[in-house]
């Protein structure tokens, strides 16, 4: 039988991680702000940092025991706010690009957006029905990692958008990724991305399963009324 004794959300919240999570999430508008300024060089800065600090927070937390019901949402919330934005920022860029391969290829952010959307409508619905996603596994630390990475290299040296490449707003001409091998680059990035994805589903279902089975309707219905009982 399943322990009903969870950890409560808002216990053990000050760690390290925690605030590492939570300053990804300051660091979303701070990014947009300065990718539609034109201040490219800021922008892959403050994107490296979200990107080492998603590394650390996670190895810091298993290192001193600081894991927590809060970080395991902290932490995925970041990470898809930070695709989003990133995503749409893109495809924003690449639609309204000269380049015609560029402007050809925007669609493919699409999918980036459509997958943190059905993400992140599905946790707030897991979470409204009494249900806490999972933390990150294996495949998506990888995919969150390879997406930041591919992402720095496209801002640091993608055509049109690099901060050191070829285009109106770089701050100088360092290299310019070529746009095959840029294409290349994102539909890794696609493919691990929805590789993490999928890995979800499994553990997803056992849990929406586990809710809705009349034990667990039943088990949220007796939760219900202890929390009114303490009000």
């Amino acid at each position: 039988m399943e322990n009903n004794n969870k950890p409560s959300l808002f216990s053990n919240v000050w760690t390290v991680p925690n605030l590492l999570s939570f300053l990804r999430i300051v660091m979303v508008p701070i990014f947009a702000v300065l990718f539609l300024k034109h201040e490219l060089l800021w922008a892959v800065v403050v994107l490296a940092m979200s990107g080492l600090s998603d590394f650390f927070d996670g190895k810091i937390a298993r290192r001193f025991n600081q894991i927590s019901e809060l970080g395991k949402l902290l932490d995925p919330v970041a990470d898809k706010l930070t695709q989003a934005t990133i995503a749409v920022l893109l495809f924003i860029t690449f639609y309204k690009a000269e380049n015609r391969t560029l402007h050809l290829f925007a669609w493919v952010f699409l999918l980036f957006i459509v997958k943190e959307l059905v993400m992140l409508i599905g946790g707030a619905l897991m979470l409204y029905f009494g249900i806490r996603p999972g933390a990150a596994e294996i495949f998506g630390k990888a995919a969150t990692m390879a997406f930041y990475l591919v992402m720095l290299v496209i801002m640091a040296f993608g055509p049109e958008v690099g901060a050191f490449s070829e285009g109106a707003n770089a701050i100088t001409h360092i290299y310019t990724l070529p746009d095959s091998v840029m294409m290349v680059l994102v539909v890794i990035a696609v493919i691990m991305t929805f590789t993490a994805f999928i890995s979800y589903m499994p553990e997803t279902h056992r849990q929406v399963k586990e809710r809705f089975s009349p034990e667990g309707k039943a088990r949220a219905k007796a939760e219900k009324e202890a929390r009114k009982a303490k009000k």
